[in-house]
């Protein structure tokens, strides 16, 4: 498959999983799924927008870049095909590590906020009963929270989800990278050809229709 082709089956992965990590992160700030009565009461890596910003709007540029370079007319360079390609290709580069800083940036901050652990009532106080991730393998624990109901599984999840999205989204955008070298270097199969190494790359790939 060529690389146009192989950018659009990225961007059509990219776009899903940019909607879900958008969404997760909303959810976030619905604590236990109940609306918090203070916003300190909301654990604070929810405040940073890893899923809204990093792997939302961050990632829709690239994914958008990514769709139309399928269907890019080629008329770069003086009306040169063969150069105007490889010169999107080339800035696809750019976008997908627009899109890789943004999914790193969601990664980060959802790790930490699974080694942190939420933000819960315990007594009296609101703080963060948890340290290190000690929590993960020991539900027990769990109970420290008496408030919101049911936070430690919400944050886990959605936080757990948000770290394998953002790791997907940031391999996509590693792939368009290497995919966007080789349209550089050889152009994209409707201009020029593609060049072989490129083509037994992406021949499993078959999202162009």
């Amino acid at each position: 498959m060529c690389s146009g082709g192989c950018a659009k089956c990225l961007g059509i992965t990219l776009i899903p999983l940019a909607v879900l990590c958008t969404l997760a992160n909303i959810l976030l700030f619905f604590p236990g799924g109940q609306v918090a009565k203070q916003n300190d009461h909301i654990t604070d890596e929810v405040w940073y927008f890893g899923g809204i910003l990093g792997s939302g709007v961050l990632m829709i540029f690239p994914a958008l870049v990514f769709l139309g370079l399928k269907n890019n007319d080629c008329c770069g360079c003086c009306g040169n095909e063969s150069c105007g390609k490889r010169f999107a290709m080339f800035t696809s580069i750019i976008f997908a590590a627009v899109g890789f800083v943004g999914a790193g940036y969601c990664f980060i901050v959802s790790a930490v906020a699974l080694n942190k652990g939420p933000k819960c009532q315990t007594g009296m106080a609101w703080n963060y009963p948890f340290e290190n991730g000690n929590y993960l393998n020991n539900n027990t624990m769990w109970s420290t929270c008496t408030a919101p109901p049911h936070i430690v599984p919400w944050n886990l999840t959605l936080f757990s989800l948000l770290l394998i999205m953002s790791g997907i989204q940031a391999v996509l955008c590693a792939i368009q990278v290497v995919n966007g070298l080789f349209g550089t270097i050889c152009g994209d199969c409707t201009c020029c050809g593609c060049c072989g190494v490129s083509k037994r790359v992406f021949s499993s790939w078959d999202c162009s229709n």
